[in-house]
């Protein structure tokens, strides 16, 4: 059985985007399924990590194609990705209003029509069974509408994020107009599809009102975290992030808390370090200025995989933040499952009833505070820094091996069989 897998993100593409199918795809022939990924040729990514290209299969088929972008022209070129980092691109000033005005859904719909005619040639030439597209970009999902049109193949539509309800769509400033036809392509990507995948179980609920067909799988963690090296944990009382950290997640409560209990506590401040790992926005680090915690703060900047998933593992502390936005209960980051493995005590800071709090509890991981809630904010701190001291900080994990990648392609092999 042969599924056609058209994705943005592959390697040598960084970041989280570019792991879930890369995984899937490592695990899909154990299951008796041959992908073949369609991708694109020499992207313009604003982050590489060259060790991912060891992890694709080496008798898996990669076709790729060109493709123009305007943002190569008008946006964030790589160079200044380098510079600022992906995580200021969206600042909502004139050049994220054309962005999100003229390039509808994305500036990678200039890639459609050429890979719609590439990939109708490669079908009438090649068997293939089942068409995947994941988004976002979202472009990817009208090359594989159109493929699906044209051809009697089952098309299986899959979301890692939503589409007209992702949170940072406010930052370009989209009138009427936009988000008419943003609204009409995505409805109908939902009502074609024969099959929509998703992340969470909030996300499916809100798909479920147009889809006829929606499954969820989870992101999840692979055998790199697994690895059974000695880890030694870091002397200080370190509280880390890692991964790519917007404004919409600012954790301006945890700064406020923080900068109390320094004052208050001298000790703790001496043992206190914040590590960001990954692009950090400038509001973060305007707010850390603010409360007075820059030497308490090591900013890392981005990291390869491997590298982020040490820094997971010495942590005394996981910091996992959902962006305080609409429709967030659903949200959950691709660096939640490997903060799992990692088995430190994981503090989030977003709605105590999404899909995020009910994951912590049933793996016993760690807990979500609201992000209002100083007081239980302050004692959740106070209460880690004292088993810190007593070298008692520490979680014992459980139920995990259900996110694991092999057991996640496990469920996406039934789901294409099915079909």
């Amino acid at each position: 059985m042969k599924v056609l897998i058209i994705t943005y993100y592959w390697p040598p593409a960084g970041g989280s985007g570019v792991q879930r199918w890369l995984k899937f795809v490592k695990y899909l022939q154990d299951f008796g399924i041959e992908p073949i990924v369609y991708t694109v040729d020499s992207a313009n990514y604003p982050k590489e990590d060259n060790s991912l290209l060891n992890e694709v299969p080496k008798n898996v088929k990669v076709l790729k194609q060109p493709i123009w972008e305007p943002t190569d022209l008008l946006f964030w070129k790589k160079k200044n990705a380098s510079k600022d980092g992906i995580s200021n691109v969206s600042k909502g000033g004139f050049l994220s209003f054309i962005r999100g005005n003229f390039f509808i859904p994305d500036p990678k719909i200039f890639w459609v029509k050429p890979s719609v005619k590439y990939l109708q040639k490669y079908i009438s030439e090649n068997k293939i069974d089942t068409i995947i597209s994941t988004g976002p970009p979202h472009s990817m999902h009208l090359i594989a509408e159109k493929l699906h049109q044209k051809n009697n193949l089952k098309w299986i539509a899959d979301f890692r994020d939503p589409w007209t309800s992702l949170y940072y769509n406010e930052d370009f400033k989209l009138g009427n107009s936009a988000k008419k036809k943003n609204k009409k392509l995505e409805t109908a990507v939902l009502k074609n599809a024969d099959c929509v995948i998703t992340v969470s179980n909030s996300l499916k609920k809100e798909f479920n009102k147009i889809a006829k067909n929606v499954e969820v799988i989870t992101n999840g963690f692979d055998d790199e975290v697994l690895k059974s090296n000695k880890v030694n944990l870091d002397d200080k009382f370190t509280i880390s992030y890692i991964g790519l950290l917007p404004k919409q997640s600012n954790p301006k409560i945890l700064f406020r808390v923080l900068e109390k209990l320094c004052r208050k506590n001298s000790e703790l401040k001496n043992d206190l370090q914040l590590n960001f790992i990954g692009d950090i926005s400038d509001e973060v680090k305007h707010e850390i200025d603010k409360a007075n915690l820059i030497k308490n703060t090591n900013f890392v900047g981005y990291v390869s995989h491997k590298k982020a998933i040490e820094y997971q593992q010495k942590a005394q502390v996981l910091l996992l933040l959902i962006p305080d936005v609409k429709n967030n209960k659903g949200i959950l980051t691709g660096k939640l499952f490997e903060y799992l493995t990692a088995k430190r005590p994981i503090l989030a800071i977003g709605p105590e009833d999404g899909d995020l709090q009910e994951i912590l509890k049933n793996t016993n991981s760690g807990f979500v505070i609201d992000y209002n809630d100083e007081e239980k904010l302050t004692l959740e701190i106070e209460l880690l820094y004292e088993r810190y001291k007593f070298g008692l900080l520490e979680v014992a994990s459980k139920n995990t091996n259900q996110y694991h990648r092999k057991e996640l392609t496990n469920q996406l092999s039934k789901i294409i069989k099915n079909l």
